[in-house]
């Protein structure tokens, strides 16, 4: 691109200043103005990137190639609306959970040019997994522009059906706090088992991380990588058969399944006029 790109973000909280800062990051070629209610946040933009910021919807908008909501579910009617004078012509990317894009559309006067998307918060040091969906109006510069902006902060999936994105909510959106929650297990076993907090959590993390790696580096299914560590009758086969006994993996389907549920309530809940 020729110019550089402009970037207006309704929105500053932590997914807009992941993005941003990949963006930066990355050395695109990219301005950013952003509207940002709350002030500490505004300031704090302001301060770190230089970029220009407004307490509410403003006329800089209008120069803006690229408009990228990043508010909260709850709030995404009233910002919308509060835009739509400035989105003809623009695309325009969510990163807002549940919220479809018919919903999208007719809150931003009948704009079509959308891309929908779910990040994760992994996001904020550049680890992040994206699934975007596409409306059919958008053409093939804008769906590249939009997996630009988003691979700045990790990976991009696209998906076909915009449905698929309440699987991806539970599966990429929600999913590292299941992370989270496993490591919190493994770090209190570890203390009941009489080790300290310092070398429990050096232990946990450790573990997942170089697990992950392995996983993400290995074309063998984890199934496979899990079987390699378990030796019957040993340490690794007495932990699983435990689990196995107490139902977990099927309990964490259930919750995914709770998960992507709850994303399409939400689309419910949360579209209405």
């Amino acid at each position: 691109m020729n110019q550089t790109l402009k970037i207006g973000f309704i929105g500053g909280g932590n997914m807009a200043t992941a993005l941003i800062g990949g963006l930066a990051n990355n050395k695109v070629e990219a301005s950013f103005v952003v509207i940002e209610p709350y002030e500490a946040s505004r300031l704090a933009l302001q301060e770190k990137y230089g970029l220009v910021a407004h307490s509410a919807p403003h006329s800089d908008l209008a120069d803006c190639h690229v408009l990228i909501m990043a508010v909260k579910p709850q709030q995404f009617r009233e910002a919308a609306q509060a835009i739509a004078q400035y989105v003809p012509g623009r695309l325009v990317i969510s990163i807002a959970a549940g919220i479809r894009t018919v919903d999208m559309a007719r809150w931003l006067g009948g704009h079509p040019l959308l891309v929908r998307c779910m990040p994760n918060t992994p996001a904020l040091i550049s680890a992040g997994i994206t699934g975007l969906y596409p409306r059919p109006e958008v053409n093939a510069s804008q769906k590249k522009l939009a997996d630009t902006l988003l691979a700045a902060v990790g990976t991009t999936v696209w998906v076909d059906d915009e449905s698929q994105l309440d699987a991806v909510t539970a599966i990429s959106g929600s999913g590292p706090a299941y992370v989270f929650y496993f490591i919190e297990a493994m770090q209190r076993a570890a203390v009941e088992l009489g080790l300290n907090e310092t070398a429990a959590r050096e232990l946990s993390l450790a573990t997942f991380m170089g697990a992950s790696t392995l996983a993400t580096q290995s074309d063998e299914p984890a199934s496979v990588l899990r079987e390699r560590v378990t030796s019957k009758g040993g340490t690794t086969y007495a932990a699983l058969s435990s689990m196995n006994a107490d139902h977990v993996q099927d309990a964490i389907v259930r919750a995914l399944h709770a998960a992507a549920r709850r994303s399409a309530e939400m689309g419910d809940e949360f579209g209405k006029d």
